[in-house]
C-alpha cells in the first residue's frame, strides 16, 4: 500500500469525517513551496487558509519559536504576560489610523475573536439603555448576506448564509438580522440594534471587495446613531489587503476589528481590538490559552516582519506583480473568467457566466461550479494549490512575502491547468 494510500485509511479510521479532503499530505516547505508526502512540490496560492503570511520554515518564526520553548509556552492570564502586552502595544501603534486607543483581547481563533466582539456589542447596547424609563433592549447585530463569521453557534447564525444554519444544530442563539447588500443595512436597523458586522472584503461570499464610499457613508451613519461598526478582519487583516487592517485602506474609524489567521503565522492566535471603555469587566470574558507566552511571541516576529516588508515597499511590489499576472491571465482566458476581485494579496478570479460552454470533454449537466472544482483539482494536478469562495470564484491568499519567481511559476500553473480545463 502507497504511503498516501495508507493515510488515508487511517484517516477514515481515526478522525470526524468532516473535512472533504484532497488526497495529498505536506510533509515540508520553504517560502511560498510545499512538498508532499511522496516528494512532488507545489507552489501554495493559499497559506493555509490565509494563514501562513511568511509562507513556510520562516527563520524568524523558527527562531522565536525555538528561544521562547527554551523559556516558557504557557503560564495563564492568572499572570501578567510581557509579550502579550508587547503584541497589545503594536497593535496599538499599528492600528491607529482606523481606531485609537486601542486595546487588545487575545484568543485563539476567528470565530473566538468574533464571539468576543458579539458579546462587547451586546453589553454597549445594553448599557445604553440601562436607566432609560421605556427601554429597548439593544442586542442584534446585522451582517451580510452571504458573510462568513465563523463556525461556533453564535458566529455560525452570524453568518450570513442560510445553508449554513444547520437544522441539526438548532436552536441558534437569537439575535441577527442580515442585509441584503450596504445599502440595505439601513432598512433592517431597528430600536433593538446595537451592532453591524462586515468583512470589507468578503473571504467565504466571493471576494467582493465594498464601494469605499459606500463604507465611509455607513461609518459616519452608524456613529451618529451610536450604533457600532465591527469590521471582521480575521482574514483581510495583518497586512493581507496591503494595510495593517483594511478599514485604513477604507479610510474609516471602527468600534471594534478582530484578527486572528495571518497574524500567528501558522501559530494559532486571535485578537478582538476595541477602543470602547470597559469592554470587559473582571469575569465577564477570558480564554485558557489565548495569549499565551509562546502564540504572543510568534505574532510580534510576525507582525515585525511584515511591517518591515510594508515600510520597504515589497507588499506594495508584490501586490502590483501578482495583479499582473492576474489581469494576464484574465486577458488570455475572457470566455473562462469574467474579472478579477478583492484586495491586495486576498484574491479572486471570477469565473464567466458562460464559462461552462466553453468546457471541453463537459456532459450536459455540467455547471459553473463544476468549473471552479475542476480548476481546483487540475492546479493540484499541475502543483498548484488555490482555494474556492462561494460557487464561481477561484481564491487566492498567497504569503504576503511570496517570491516573484513562486508568483511567476504559480500562474505559469494555474495557466497550464486552464488550458488543460478548455482543450
Amino acid at each position: 500500500m502507497s504511503k498516501i494510500n495508507t493515510l488515508l485509511k487511517q484517516n477514515n479510521d481515526y478522525l470526524i469525517q468532516n473535512y472533504k479532503r484532497f488526497d495529498i499530505s505536506f510533509v515540508s516547505g520553504k517560502n511560498s513551496t510545499l512538498k508532499d508526502i511522496d516528494g512532488k512540490k507545489y507552489i501554495d496560492f493559499a497559506s493555509g487558509i490565509g494563514v501562513c503570511s511568511l509562507g513556510h520554515s520562516n527563520k524568524a518564526i523558527i527562531k522565536t519559536i525555538t528561544k521562547q520553548s527554551n523559556k516558557l509556552l504557557h503560564t495563564s492570564n492568572l499572570f501578567h504576560i510581557k509579550p502579550q502586552i508587547k503584541l497589545a502595544k503594536k497593535i496599538n501603534q499599528l492600528i491607529k489610523p482606523a481606531m485609537k486607543n486601542a486595546k487588545s483581547f487575545f484568543c485563539n481563533s476567528g470565530a473566538e475573536a468574533n464571539e468576543a466582539a458579539i458579546k462587547i456589542a451586546r453589553k454597549y447596547g445594553n448599557n445604553q439603555n440601562a436607566n432609560m424609563l421605556n427601554k429597548h433592549q439593544k442586542y442584534e447585530i446585522i451582517t451580510l448576506k452571504n458573510s462568513f463569521h465563523g463556525r461556533t453557534c453564535a458566529t455560525l447564525k452570524a453568518c450570513g448564509q442560510s445553508g449554513m444554519h444547520i437544522d441539526s444544530f438548532a436552536p441558534y442563539i437569537d439575535g441577527f438580522r442580515y442585509a441584503n447588500n450596504i445599502e440595505d443595512i439601513y432598512n433592517k436597523i431597528t430600536p433593538k440594534t446595537c451592532a453591524v458586522m462586515i468583512e470589507l472584503i468578503k473571504g467565504e461570499g466571493g471576494l467582493k471587495a465594498h464601494n469605499i464610499k459606500q463604507i465611509q457613508k455607513l461609518s459616519k451613519f452608524l456613529k451618529k446613531q451610536d450604533i457600532l461598526l465591527i469590521c471582521d478582519e480575521v482574514q483581510s487583516g495583518a497586512y493581507r489587503s496591503g494595510e495593517f487592517v483594511c478599514a485604513i485602506n477604507y479610510g474609516i474609524k471602527a468600534d471594534i476589528i478582530t484578527l486572528a489567521k495571518g497574524l500567528g503565522g501558522g501559530v494559532g492566535i486571535g485578537a478582538v481590538v476595541t477602543n470602547i471603555k470597559d469592554a470587559f469587566s473582571y469575569g465577564e470574558h477570558g480564554s485558557t490559552f489565548g495569549g499565551n507566552f509562546l502564540s504572543v511571541s510568534v505574532a510580534n516576529s510576525v507582525l515585525d516582519e511584515l511591517e518591515k516588508l510594508k515600510n520597504s515597499s515589497a507588499i506594495d511590489k508584490t501586490i502590483k506583480l501578482f495583479d499582473n499576472e492576474l489581469n494576464k491571465i484574465l486577458q488570455k482566458y475572457p470566455q473562462i473568467f469574467a474579472s478579477s476581485s478583492g484586495m491586495g494579496l486576498m484574491r479572486g478570479l471570477i469565473i464567466n457566466d458562460t464559462a461552462n460552454e466553453h468546457i471541453a470533454n463537459k456532459n450536459k449537466d455540467y455547471s459553473i461550479n463544476d468549473v471552479l472544482n475542476d480548476i481546483l483539482r487540475l492546479a493540484l494536478k499541475n502543483n498548484l494549490i488555490l482555494l474556492r469562495s462561494g460557487k464561481n470564484v477561484v481564491r487566492f491568499l498567497p504569503p504576503i512575502n511570496i517570491k516573484e519567481k513562486e508568483i511567476k511559476k504559480g500562474f505559469k500553473n494555474l495557466n497550464q491547468a486552464v488550458q488543460a480545463l478548455t482543450s
